[in-house]
């Protein structure tokens, strides 16, 4: 298998896909998780419960090639089941999701057979896994773009959510109200930390998007926020 083109759709329907736009990609996908949705909360992105980060059920857990250590949390992609390749007796010819990248999921061919209903969209539940193709495509999301802040003291991990557009951070800076622009580094997944003493500070956000669209986003967060709140804004990426 081509590990760097392949990837391993997990869960209701958890994807794993590869970042090349506008193009079909060969890969394989399997699932994880019960019918309800619960097992695909939390994961590698750190998006937490994935209602309130704006992403719901339909997610994928990438491939660890296609993860690239977090940087394609977010991202959006259509899979469609090919049914002229081997296992593709277990296709349901001419379907096709569209699922957000929300985890990590390295490649695992034993897992169990589970009926899921997103699953169900494009294979039968028998397979355990099959092949499909896939593209990353535009992300469109309800909402603004949210901050949810973590850390402690002068600690700041900031978990960046709901980007429509191209769905993954490329780069994020941070600012109190007595200071200039911080840039901030990627931690893990989709949260961003700062080393900076800015409790007590109202705050404001900068992020460039994997396309390259920047936004600031000034004034989000009041001076009396407390960590382990999310603060939610009326704007968003278009690419």
């Amino acid at each position: 298998m081509d590990v760097a083109r392949s990837l391993i759709l997990c869960t209701v329907l958890a994807a794993c896909l590869a970042h090349t736009a506008a193009q079909w990609n060969p890969g394989t996908a399997t699932f994880y998780g019960g019918p309800d949705g619960s097992d695909t909360m939390g994961g590698a992105c750190g998006y937490g419960n994935l209602y309130n980060a704006g992403y719901g059920i339909l997610n994928a857990a990438l491939s660890e090639t296609l993860f690239k250590g977090g940087a394609s949390c977010g991202q959006c992609y259509t899979i469609s089941c090919d049914g002229s390749r081997p296992g593709g007796e277990y296709c349901k010819p001419g379907t096709s999701i569209t699922v957000s990248a929300t985890n990590l999921c390295p490649a695992n061919f034993a897992l169990p057979n589970r009926r899921l209903p997103a699953w169900e969209h494009i294979g039968v539940y028998q397979a355990g896994v099959i092949p499909v193709v896939y593209q990353q495509v535009k992300c469109w999301r309800s909402g603004g773009v949210r901050f949810s802040i973590a850390g402690f003291n002068y600690f700041l991990l900031i978990n960046i959510q709901n980007l429509s557009g191209s769905g993954s951070v490329g780069n994020a800076w941070i600012k109190g109200d007595n200071t200039g622009w911080i840039q901030m580094s990627r931690n893990w997944g989709a949260n961003w930390q700062a080393l900076s003493g800015l409790v007590g500070q109202g705050l404001s956000f900068a992020v460039t998007s994997t396309g390259g669209q920047y936004i600031q986003f000034l004034n989000v967060v009041p001076a009396w926020w407390k960590f382990g709140e999310t603060y939610t804004t009326n704007q968003n990426f278009y690419y």
